[in-house]
């Protein structure tokens, strides 16, 4: 609820930006920043010896995934923030971004982490037919307790 709220901060102070020769670059939120900085090198970590094109195999509820689950959900309420920006604070962000490799470097890591055969385990994968349920036709429904 709060990431489509901070945008708007930024907006105030957009217009201090002058027209400077050198390409301009906004941080989304230091604090998110941060945690995912530290998320991109510890995912390195475990996903180094991993190429892409090939897929891990991360264990549900281990240390991995734990943290690639904190990965991803660190990135969504990136996103989140960048659906709630102006047009002109977007493309702030992004330079941000490029200039650090954290887009290329989540494109690394998901095609790194997406399995090979994205079929749910409880449909019937053996004969593939219009009815198999897989993670892209499916809605995810996480219950936090």
């Amino acid at each position: 609820r709060l990431m489509s709220e901070l945008p708007k901060f930024d907006d105030e102070d957009l217009k201090s930006y002058g027209d400077e020769e050198e390409e301009l670059a906004l941080s989304p939120p230091a604090a998110l920043m941060s945690v995912l900085a530290t998320q991109e090198l510890l995912l390195e970590n475990i996903l180094e010896c991993i190429p892409v094109g090939e897929f891990a195999v991360i264990q549900p509820l281990s240390d991995e995934f734990c943290l690639v689950l904190g990965y991803l959900l660190t990135w969504k309420l990136t996103l989140a923030f960048f659906k709630a920006a102006s047009s002109q604070l977007r493309v702030l962000y992004s330079q941000y971004l490029r200039r650090t490799k954290s887009l290329n470097k989540l494109l690394y890591h998901l095609f790194r982490l997406m399995p090979e055969n994205p079929v749910f385990s409880g449909s019937t994968s053996e004969v593939p037919n219009k009815d198999t349920k897989t993670f892209f036709t499916e809605e995810l429904r996480l219950a936090v307790k």
